[in-house]
């Protein structure tokens, strides 16, 4: 396998921080030009694409979009399209995560979770098709282990990265010959930096991952690297969970 991205482009929604910054580099590293989008990261943005860009020169530019608003598909796609004239690669990073228990889900929670887990992702994917195809590109989602095993108190999120399973596997038909579609599902791989998972909490997930231990942003990375290359592998999501949905 060729996992040389040189002259390349891809697109990472969420790429300003965390696991979507370590895809970013990873694929810069292989030679892909990358558009990092962020929605309230801007000097993380700013800061990476500099980045970037010292080590190769205009090989990285950031677009601000909310991803629920209508016209924010178009104006992805036409950021790479303009900054580089072609779009081989959608990395579908961006996500919201947040507790909320049957009895207290309100309509907000549920448009916001099933927006930018699965809604963005899917009109994102529609908008970039027909330039995918063109590059015989690909597009890789960033879904969940708990996609196929809910976590409890976290039912909408569960649901919205269910479906994002399903439309990984769903676009793998529909836009096949020209565009590959897979899928990574981390498990424990960077703790939420907001606290919501107590230490209690954080302690029996590493018991029941057979690594020991949680994975890094850079363990994400090296799988979407090896999804954006492999020119036989489609409809497939990949289990990045240092074993642990083997006890889900």
């Amino acid at each position: 396998m060729d996992d040389s991205l040189q002259g390349r482009t891809a697109l990472v929604t969420g790429g300003a921080r965390r696991v979507g910054a370590a895809i970013a580099r990873r694929l810069h590293a292989a030679g892909a030009n990358l558009v990092l989008h962020y929605r309230d990261s801007a000097i993380d943005a700013d800061k990476l694409a500099a980045e970037l860009n010292a080590l190769r020169a205009k090989s990285a530019v950031t677009i601000k979009a909310e991803l629920l608003a209508p016209i924010a598909p178009r104006a992805l796609v036409a950021a790479a399209l303009q900054g580089f004239g072609r779009l081989d690669l959608l990395v579908n990073n961006a996500s919201s995560f947040f507790a909320n228990e049957v009895g207290a889900i309100e309509a907000s929670h549920f448009e916001e979770l099933i927006g930018s887990n699965l809604r963005a992702p899917l009109f994102i994917s529609q908008e970039a098709a027909p330039h995918l195809a063109e590059a015989r590109g690909a597009i890789v989602n960033i879904v969940d282990i708990h996609a196929e095993r809910p976590l409890k108190g976290y039912p909408v999120y569960s649901v919205a990265k269910a479906g994002l399973a399903a439309l990984t596997r769903s676009l793998a038909l529909e836009l096949a010959p020209e565009v590959r579609v897979n899928g990574v599902a981390p498990g424990a791989i960077a703790w939420p930096e907001d606290g919501q998972l107590q230490e209690e909490e954080k302690r029996r997930i590493l018991k029941t991952t057979p690594l020991g231990r949680i994975g890094s942003p850079e363990d994400v990375a090296q799988a979407v690297h090896f999804l954006a290359c492999a020119p036989y592998v489609t409809g497939q999501i990949v289990a990045v969970d240092g074993g642990r949905s083997i006890y889900l």
